[in-house]
């Protein structure tokens, strides 16, 4: 496990390099969950308009690098809901050689301290079904299924 795990906020520069990486990642989510390709880049045109206007992150919200012993090793997007006592994880991810070392878990903790500082009284966020992986962690650190979406392919 990696003991020196970081938030260290991201710089405008960062943010535009991540914002197109970020977002592909998240339309391929979209087509991964079962949206076809059109559903799926409006879904993702409509989170970029939303939080990313003119390419800069809303205010209120807060980006980061997850650095652990010094090395870039992911990102976390957190940020209030429309009511700011209930703060959500809008993106998390660890880089696949990052992986299986513990990060997830600890940078969720992080995430979890975040929210308090800004004044949470609860933490949510959207995981794919299928993402048994991340479902799994999830679970293990006290989150509660608070929604399902289901779907059935004709």
């Amino acid at each position: 496990m990696t003991d020196d795990v970081r938030l260290r906020p991201k710089t405008a520069a960062e943010t535009a390099a991540w914002l197109p990486v970020a977002m592909a990642a998240y339309e391929q989510a979209r087509r991964d969950a079962g949206e076809n390709a059109e559903q799926a880049a409006v879904g993702r045109r409509a989170s970029e308009d939303q939080y990313f206007p003119d390419g800069r992150l809303v205010d209120g919200h807060l980006l980061f690098t997850v650095e652990a012993d010094g090395d870039d090793a992911g990102w976390l997007w957190i940020g209030p809901m429309s009511d700011p006592a209930n703060w959500y994880i809008w993106d998390v991810a660890i880089h696949e050689s990052h992986r299986r070392r513990g990060l997830g878990s600890r940078v969720m903790q992080l995430a979890e301290d975040v929210a308090r500082e800004q004044g949470a009284v609860n933490l949510r966020l959207n995981v794919f079904g299928y993402n048994t992986p991340a479902i799994r962690l999830y679970e293990s650190l006290g989150y509660e299924t608070a929604a399902i979406h289901m779907q059935k392919v004709l």
